[in-house]
């Protein structure tokens, strides 16, 4: 019988690193890029269905796209509560947003310190190349040390935006097997 699980990803990042526009770009297949910037001051939420390959089951991703301002922090955490995977998302074009990425996971994991999440670090605009002041080597060493997935994308180009996402509904459905197997061997 197919399982339909449902997980709740929290988005996070600092203020203008394209958080919303990952989000809609992997809500809407690639169809929508917002071309109008409106600052997120709390929490926005939408659903995307993911099938997992080889089996009949999907997994229902719950993002909360977050704000990124600290001034709405403690509204926005209230939102937070049980996470079940992490996306944190800096601009590769942005030292301080990628300087801001483990406080962001570390206020994500503080809502649920003693389960492991599923989690990436996401680098966004790397359409922006002759701009970037952060490399791949710096993001993929800071994700390996905060045992996190590395992925790079443009949500402005829709480029590789899925990748994340799909990898996380994978680890939360590796994950549910797992509890599955640990409760019929103890049966």
């Amino acid at each position: 019988m197919p399982a339909i699980l449902r997980g709740k990803c929290i988005i996070v990042g600092d203020s203008g690193v394209g958080k919303s526009s990952v989000c809609q770009v992997f809500h809407s297949d690639g169809a929508h890029f917002p071309k109008n910037y409106t600052m997120n001051t709390a929490v926005e939420m939408m659903v995307k269905s993911v099938n997992i390959p080889d089996t009949q089951d999907s997994v229902e991703i719950f993002m909360y796209d977050s704000a990124g301002k600290e001034i709405f922090t403690e509204s926005v955490m209230k939102f937070w509560d049980q996470p079940s995977m992490v996306v944190v998302v800096y601009d590769v074009t942005s030292e301080t947003s990628f300087s801001s990425c483990v406080k962001w996971l570390e206020r994500v994991r503080s809502h649920k310190p003693d389960v492991q999440m599923p989690g990436v670090l996401l680098a966004n605009k790397i359409d922006l190349d002759q701009r970037r002041t952060v490399s791949p080597k710096a993001g993929k060493d800071l994700a390996m040390s905060h045992n996190l997935e590395y992925f790079e994308c443009s949500a402005k180009e829709m480029q590789n935006v899925d990748t994340a996402f799909y990898y996380l509904a994978n680890e939360f459905h590796k994950i549910y097997q797992e509890r599955v197997l640990l409760f019929k061997s103890l049966s």
